[in-house]
């Protein structure tokens, strides 16, 4: 949409007549964030909030905002080029003390001393069995089929052990994991 005289003239009289930015949008056949940004643009008295209501007190009284330094606030950076003018009766000199560089220290060579190291006992271990599938990380895992009515004391658990990979021990993996039949065998 191109903002020519004739609708801005619209725009003015509308506004003017008090409806709201939405209405005058839809009049116009522009959206309402497009008739606030062009009221604010041609200056257009504020409205008041439609959230505010008639007989209410307005809260605080705004501040109104600082005004604006005009021109540079900092001075000239002295890697500009050119040689900088200073006012020499406001420079302040400042001496700093400078440490002298830390003297290298030798470090001291200790010989290790030696350790002495007990044979390992020998421990009774139960043999695995070689069935068992290797767990990841050792971790052990247990079967997390529930039991019983969630909520109630009485509710827990399968945690026998799981069958590698899944969540559940071989019975409860039987009763989760339903093998898909070929539609052909139903058919038949």
């Amino acid at each position: 949409m191109e903002w020519n005289e004739e609708v801005i003239g619209r725009l003015r009289e509308l506004w003017a007549e008090g409806h709201s930015t939405a209405e005058i949008g839809r009049r116009l056949g522009v959206s309402k964030n497009a008739i606030v940004g062009k009221a604010h643009r041609l200056d257009l008295p504020a409205r008041p909030s439609p959230i505010r209501r008639e007989g209410s007190e307005p809260s605080a009284e705004r501040r109104a905002a600082p005004r604006r330094v005009e021109g540079p606030t900092l001075p000239p950076l002295a890697s500009s080029g050119g040689p900088v003018a200073m006012d020499t009766a406001h420079v302040i000199v400042a001496t700093v003390a400078v440490a002298p560089p830390p003297v290298p220290v030798q470090a001291k060579v200790v010989p290790p001393r030696p350790v002495l190291v007990a044979p390992p006992r020998p421990q009774a271990v139960a043999p695995r069995p070689q069935a068992v599938a290797p767990r990841p990380y050792g971790r052990i895992v247990t079967c997390c089929w529930p039991i019983g009515e969630p909520g109630t004391k009485t509710f827990r658990f399968c945690d026998d052990r799981s069958e590698p990979g899944k969540p559940y021990c071989d019975e409860h993996a039987k009763l989760a994991y339903v093998k898909v039949r070929d539609r052909r065998e139903d058919a038949a």
